[in-house]
């Protein structure tokens, strides 16, 4: 999408040792007079990692130094949270509402995936513009969806009971996948804070012999072992 509005994306590298969150040096290092925008994600997918409130504010005080550079903040997941990990809207920091376009939806904490259903919010002139171009795509969301995402709200906050009982069973999943892989020899793991994802890091296997396999060399044939000799799809 970058590429197609004539942008060049710089992708900032993340490490499994710090749970594959931004480090503020190292974002503020490849910034420059030409960078327009910074695409956060938190609840991030894949990783699971949640940003607590004081990285997303260091984060804040380097945005304002460059005044012309903008934050989609994809929130999406923000109900799927494990205490004691805690959600900020990264509008909600100072300074920052006119700095940002938030994106969340109902597929993620009202499992309305297929509803298509979502919004952005931020400043007047921002959204207006992005209406411009999103009318001319996708037209709008259907009434159906519409009315199923007032149901939705009506709910309570962050989904009321239903959502909280949905989210209880996630972490309880999330326990039992982190415990299990946690006693599998040379397999790193990221403990996930939020959203329903596991990023795990096998590289520990890769050049190893599998009997009746042959080499797993990479991610892609470690994967393809595993489906054809277990039967598991990663």
């Amino acid at each position: 999408m970058a590429r197609l509005a004539d942008a060049t994306p710089v992708i900032l590298l993340t490490h499994i040792s710090e749970n594959f969150l931004l480090d503020p040096k190292h974002l503020e290092s490849k910034l420059s007079e030409k960078s327009r925008l910074l695409i956060l994600c938190s609840p991030s997918n894949p990783t699971g990692s949640v940003y607590p409130r004081k990285l997303l504010e260091e984060i804040a005080q380097i945005v304002a130094r460059h005044p012309r550079l903008l934050v989609l903040s994809d929130e999406i997941y923000e109900h799927i949270i494990y205490a004691p990990a805690t959600h900020t809207s990264f509008a909600s920091l100072l300074g920052m509402w006119e700095r940002t376009l938030t994106v969340n939806g109902f597929s993620k904490a009202f499992a309305m995936t297929g509803w298509r259903l979502g919004y952005l919010a931020g400043p007047k002139h921002f959204v207006a513009a992005c209406g411009k171009i999103q009318s001319q795509s996708t037209s709008g969301a259907s009434s159906i969806s519409q009315k199923a995402g007032v149901a939705a709200l009506e709910l309570g906050y962050a989904g009321g009971e239903a959502v909280s009982t949905m989210v209880k069973a996630f972490q309880e999943r999330r326990d039992y996948l982190v415990k299990s892989f946690g006693e599998l020899k040379g397999v790193k793991i990221s403990e996930p804070q939020g959203a329903f994802y596991l990023f795990l890091d096998f590289s520990s296997y890769y050049g190893s012999e599998a009997e009746g396999f042959g080499m797993i060399e990479d991610s892609e044939s470690l994967c393809r072992y595993l489906l054809e000799k277990a039967q598991v799809s990663f």
